[in-house]
């Protein structure tokens, strides 16, 4: 964990499989079926639906607005940065937002078939950003991991703990 931050840097690669195969709990944080899922082509107007369906999400998780808030910036910057980053060299490839609701907690994935993370796919100093996007998303959720394919591919996972509507 990068203590600076609070979130994990890029965890060891996974195998390359279907980002929308069944999550297995052995890969990822939470496994089964997700509560709400979107596949959608990695550009900026995408971010909008993906605003709409965490809205409605919050909402029917009765969370309050500050919270649904929290949510929509941290998911979208997660999306951004699979449009900015993810598909940079080639046109623009699909990104894919799954929610999953486990009691208590929301588990949020966003993965893409793009470059993937790291200074070994990306180069050093590559990112064409200011490099707060992880930071804020750290701050705004409960855990932030990420995680880079064998040869392609990001996914980030965020958790949001939920407690009567407010965040934890």
């Amino acid at each position: 964990m990068d203590r600076r931050f609070g979130y994990v840097p890029v965890i060891e690669p996974t195998e390359d499989r279907s980002p929308l195969a069944p999550a297995t709990a052995a890969v990822d944080p939470v496994s089964g079926p997700s509560t709400a899922s979107l596949e959608l082509p990695a550009v900026a107007e995408s971010l909008t639906v993906v605003r709409q369906m965490l809205t409605g999400l919050g909402e029917a998780l009765a969370l309050e607005a500050a919270a649904i808030g929290d949510l929509k910036i941290a998911v979208s910057e997660a999306c951004a940065n699979c449009c900015l980053h993810a598909y940079r060299d080639t046109a623009a490839g699909p990104m894919w937002v799954h929610c999953f609701v486990r009691e208590s907690t929301l588990w949020i994935a966003v993965i893409d078939h793009g470059i993937g993370m790291g200074p070994t796919r990306l180069g050093e100093g590559a990112s064409p950003g200011l490099g707060l996007g992880l930071p804020l998303m750290a701050a705004l959720s409960d855990e932030l991991r990420l995680r880079a394919g064998v040869e392609r591919g990001s996914e980030v996972w965020l958790r949001f703990e939920l407690n009567g509507g407010r965040r934890a």
